[in-house]
């Protein structure tokens, strides 16, 4: 398979949908596979026409089975360092977007593939499938964030039981301690994913990345400084068109056309 296709990448109405496309390895992460999303990542992080990132996996099976374990064996200790740092760049590069993402996870999503949900906004989880951050079991930890933003979700506690156990969720265990937000039914996902790209589409492109913004950097602020950040968030959106346009829709009892600007 060319490099090319290892990650496919489809935009359609302000959409960028990427698709992990190595079903038969249960669309592990490979180095190639790698360096290619993050080239596409590089790409769509500065298109102003896409609005709305989905990351998915080909195939029934796996959303992302992490990392390419059989890649793995064949490498040097430094081949390795150089692995881990790019996945872990991966993630930043996902988490770093302007852009809403959702991780829409069609199959199991262990070890790097978990993280990868993890490093998305929105988080849906086909029923049949499991998530979890297995790597101790492998006698590894997870090295691309899964320490740092598991517990941010779930909290520290819950976080340690999870990852010390090397724990399998169901659906509705991870639905339920806040680790994804939907569950789809057996043979509805699609439409559960384009369900919640629909309700993003609705609000201001705009506005949903200072949203974003906003919450990613006041998070880890004190209040005051945290207040701050919001204010300059804000203060990002006032002279949009968009937010004209909102205004002029409420008044004239229509919805509003949002154009990005």
């Amino acid at each position: 398979m060319a490099d090319s296709d290892l990650v496919l990448l489809e935009c359609h109405d302000h959409v960028a949908r990427l698709v992990i496309n190595r079903a038969a390895a249960r669309n592990a992460l490979s180095f190639p596979t790698l360096l290619r999303m993050r080239a596409l990542l590089a790409e769509l992080r500065l298109d102003t026409n896409i609005w709305v990132i989905v990351i998915t996996g080909a195939g029934e099976q796996a959303f992302c089975a992490g990392a390419d374990l059989k890649e793995r064996r064949t490498m040097t200790e430094p081949q390795v360092v150089d692995f881990v740092r790019n996945i872990r760049g991966l993630m930043d590069d996902v988490a770093n977007l302007p852009q809403p993402t959702i991780a829409a996870m069609n199959g199991h999503a262990f070890g790097g593939g978990c993280e990868l949900a993890l490093a998305c906004d929105l988080r849906i989880l086909d029923i049949q499938a499991q998530i979890g951050l297995t790597e101790t079991s492998l006698a590894i930890i997870p090295g691309a964030g899964g320490t740092i933003r598991l517990p941010r979700l779930v909290g520290a506690a819950k976080a340690k039981e999870l990852i010390l156990l090397a724990r399998r969720l169901d659906a509705e265990e991870a639905l339920r301690i806040g680790l994804i937000h939907r569950i789809s039914p057996a043979g509805f996902f699609a439409g559960v994913v384009d369900e919640m790209v629909k309700a993003l589409l609705r609000n201001g492109p705009l506005a949903l990345q200072a949203a974003k913004a906003a919450i990613d950097g006041g998070l880890d602020l004190p209040s005051e400084a945290a207040l701050a950040h919001e204010a300059a968030c804000y203060a990002r959106i006032l002279s949009t068109t968009d937010r004209l346009e909102a205004l002029a829709a409420f008044a004239e009892k229509r919805l509003p056309k949002f154009k990005g600007h």
